[in-house]
């Protein structure tokens, strides 16, 4: 946790000097590009880029009035057209069948004409534009969902902002929508950002809101690091196009992955905001600093360089930064037995395991032989359901424990087979060179890969990449 504070001062010292990169490298006429999202969509488009189908706009009171809202589809997004922060976005999934003219909104909630005329009014009013000036309202599309992604949102669509600097990518936060942000891919409404590994596409640690880190959504077991993002070449190709096309020499490219289109340009940012940093636990200065004077000529060296220089360099931070260890999803791992002898086997990282277990055939190398033929003789339940599984335990344990040295515990097992009993023994084991010691389970394993699986209670000295 003090790392993470010592962190954060040093991401807020760096925001003055991030505007070294800003001011100078986004000059007047781009950022007006960027902030424009009208004009900069047009550019995009006519550069072959997919961006969001544009349904609809409203310039005026006048054309608020005689707008046909017939022409509207069952769901879109509402937008203000300099807009700032996610601020004066409304998306809605669908038309109320039952009633007429009216829509219903991520939380459930109902909206109608008159409701749409309002905001739409705010919109060109200016309450959500940069400096407040009169604005415009446009409809778009609301893009499909992957199923991939499915699971990990709330109501809308998640999205992927990179950060490019004379054309290398240089970070990247895949941004996902929860109930607090009201469906809304924004960290500022409560989102989740979950910082990716350049090199890879493949998710490392994850924020909640701006400053909260977190392993999991919330209310779940789906762990956020590890997800591998599709089209990974592709989206850093894209921002590197984007920043060629705007002119921005500083860019924050948000794109979304269409079920249908694919990787889309949802929006340009002139002055992205630098949660990332949060996200990936690093921070931008000494990225940018590396790239400032390096000669990009092709959007395929901009992007080669980008994961050649920061790919390697995530796992480096994260464990300097978070205190933990970056291992796979199989390492070797090194088993203290019963006299000291060392056996080191191929271990899976599963932290869809609570505990540790070996192999049968493993503890009896380890000199623990003798408590598994113990183990054997005592009078164990079968055909038991899992709701009797916390009294059974209870009572072998009252029982049996204490009556050999080293039977540690006794515990329920389950798979697919079913809830088995199982011996627990204390076992030493060494990690990446850190030594846990801890109760592993003893089961058959032999028709499985690998002898021993690691699970989750043993793993919080660690972060799992699951490409190495």
């Amino acid at each position: 946790m003090f790392e993470f504070f010592k962190l954060n001062r040093q991401i807020l010292g760096m925001n003055c000097r991030n505007l070294e990169y800003i001011r100078p490298f986004n000059r007047s006429r781009a950022k007006k590009l960027a902030d424009n999202k009208l004009l900069s969509k047009k550019i995009l488009k006519k550069n072959n880029i997919s961006v969001p189908k544009l349904l609809a706009k409203i310039s005026s009171l006048q054309e608020l009035e005689n707008f046909n809202w017939q022409s509207l589809p069952e769901s879109f997004a509402l937008k203000p057209n300099r807009g700032f922060g996610g601020e004066g976005i409304l998306v809605v999934y669908g038309k109320k069948k039952d009633i007429n003219d009216t829509w219903i909104k991520a939380d459930r909630t109902l909206i109608s004409i008159e409701d749409l005329k309002t905001h739409i009014r705010n919109i060109l009013d200016g309450s959500f534009s940069l400096s407040g000036t009169p604005d415009i309202a446009f409809f778009e599309e609301r893009l499909q969902l992957l199923k991939l992604f499915k699971p990990y949102c709330y109501k809308g669509i998640p999205d992927i902002r990179v950060i490019v600097f004379n054309k290398v990518p240089l970070m990247a936060m895949l941004r996902l929508p929860t109930k607090a942000s009201s469906g809304k891919a924004n960290l500022q409404q409560g989102a989740i950002g979950v910082g990716i590994d350049i090199a890879t596409g493949t998710t490392t640690t994850a924020v909640l809101g701006k400053n909260k880190m977190i392993d999991y959504i919330p209310g779940t077991r789906l762990l956020l690091s590890g997800i591998k993002i599709p089209y990974w070449n592709d989206i850093l190709k894209l921002s590197v196009r984007a920043q060629e096309i705007s002119n921005l020499g500083f860019l924050g490219a948000d794109i979304a992955i269409d079920k249908i289109n694919g990787p889309t340009i949802i929006e340009l940012n002139a002055r992205p905001g630098l949660s990332i940093q949060i996200a990936n636990l690093s921070g931008l200065k000494r990225r940018l600093e590396k790239v400032k004077d390096l000669k990009i000529k092709t959007i395929e060296k901009g992007v080669r360089v980008g994961k050649d220089l920061f790919g390697g360099e995530i796992e480096e931070e994260l464990e300097e930064i978070s205190g933990r260890r970056v291992i796979g999803t199989v390492e070797k791992v090194k088993l203290i037995g019963k006299d000291g002898q060392e056996i080191e086997v191929e271990a899976k990282i599963d932290t869809g395991a609570y505990s540790t277990s070996i192999d049968v055939e493993l503890a009896k190398q380890l000199g623990f032989e003798d408590v598994l033929n113990y183990f054997s003789t005592l009078d164990l339940p079968k055909d038991f359901s899992r709701e009797e599984v916390k009294q059974i335990e209870e009572d072998l344990r009252k029982k049996y424990i204490g009556q050999h040295s080293d039977l540690a515990d006794i515990t329920a097992v389950y798979s697919s087979h079913g809830v088995s009993i199982r011996p627990k023994i204390s076992l030493k084991i060494i990690l990446d060179n850190i030594e846990i010691f801890t109760q592993v389970n003893i089961t058959e394993r032999k028709e499985l890969n690998k002898e021993m699986i690691i699970g989750k209670k043993n793993l919080g000295k660690f972060l799992i990449d699951v490409n190495k």
